[in-house]
């Protein structure tokens, strides 16, 4: 789940408790160009407030109209934007596009401190809710599951934040960890090193003086987490390696040249890893942007987090780069 769903969440639970009404608003099915995906959530309050988006901020506008207005539905009810051209252009949704919601009445909100800690236990849970009889219940759910809508049934995966675990605390890691709360993720930062503990100021982050090893093992790293080792010391890098390469980490990269990443593939297979793991290893790490600044490089880094993450191939990485298996799609 990321940052701005459970704001949503948090806040319609707040906003209930506190005595207001309010109506969750989900994006179940688009057509064409629509500007927001499904899944995507809005809370909108009994006095026009709302957090979260559905579109552009026309669709929005039109329904804090409607409460306003006093359409207040009081079962979970559809409505759809931009069914004709003229329609699309009104709301502005891009040519074409077409948005079909589900409002729902918030009345018992005790489902979302159950999704929320879920997920803070970094779960995966879907909420299933039938439109028919406005029933809805909470089910395990695994990374194959997708939100999906059948008519009748909306299911809805929310699950932990993406996060990404930073060995050393030097400033590459800071220019990174910045970037990689921009993009939403949960950062931590490791390093052992007490001068590096005391310089490390990057708000909204967590730092553990573990040894990264334990670092890993504590975390208990899942297939939402990324690791990557940038303090340029193999007695630091390799101990992070060592175990996150065994986990179901979605990324593993460590910092250094081709030579440098040579060697360190050779030492890693000197221990307890598998060639299979080990080759899950991103290195060198990032993608070919020629990049030189701290700030360049964490681009290229951050670039390849994301493309593995979304499934993307990797075409842009430097001439005679090992790639993990299964990390370039077919061109």
């Amino acid at each position: 789940m990321d940052s701005l769903d459970s704001q949503v969440l948090t806040q319609a639970r707040d906003w209930v408790r506190a005595g207001h009404r309010a109506w969750l608003v989900t994006v179940i099915e688009t057509w064409g160009s629509a500007p927001r995906p499904p899944g995507a959530l809005l809370v909108l309050r009994d006095d026009g407030l709302v957090i979260g988006s559905v579109s552009g901020g026309c669709v929005e506008d039109d329904l804090i109209d409607r409460v306003r207005r006093g359409e207040r539905v009081a079962r979970p009810s559809l409505v759809t934007y931009g069914v004709t051209r003229e329609e699309a252009a009104r709301f502005g949704l891009p040519c074409g596009g077409t948005l079909k919601l589900v409002q729902e009445p918030l009345t018992d909100v005790a489902w979302i401190d159950e999704v929320l800690a879920r997920c803070a236990r970094h779960e995966l849970v879907v909420r299933v809710l039938d439109l028919d009889t406005g029933e809805q219940r909470l089910e395990p759910a695994t990374r194959d599951d997708a939100f999906s809508w059948d008519g009748h049934v909306v299911r809805h995966v929310h699950g932990p934040r993406w996060r990404m675990l930073v060995i050393g605390a030097g400033q590459l890691s800071r220019v990174l960890a910045e970037m990689a709360l921009a993009l939403d993720f949960e950062v931590i930062c490791c390093d052992p090193r007490e001068e590096y503990h005391l310089t490390w100021e990057v708000p909204n982050t967590q730092f553990t003086r573990e040894m990264p090893d334990d670092a890993v093992l504590a975390l208990q790293l899942d297939a939402h987490s990324a690791v990557v080792a940038v303090t340029h010391d193999p007695k630091l890098d390799d101990l992070a390696l060592l175990e996150a390469l065994k986990s179901p980490a979605f990324y593993v990269g460590a910092l250094g040249s081709r030579a440098n990443n040579a060697k360190r593939r050779e030492r890693l297979a000197m221990f307890d890893l598998s060639q299979a793991e080990i080759n899950k290893l991103h290195g060198p790490i990032g993608l070919d942007i020629g990049s030189r600044t701290p700030a360049e490089i964490a681009v290229s880094i951050l670039a390849e987090v994301v493309a593995v993450k979304n499934g993307v191939a990797l075409r842009q990485k430097k001439p005679d780069s090992q790639v993990p298996a299964g990390g370039v799609c077919a061109v």
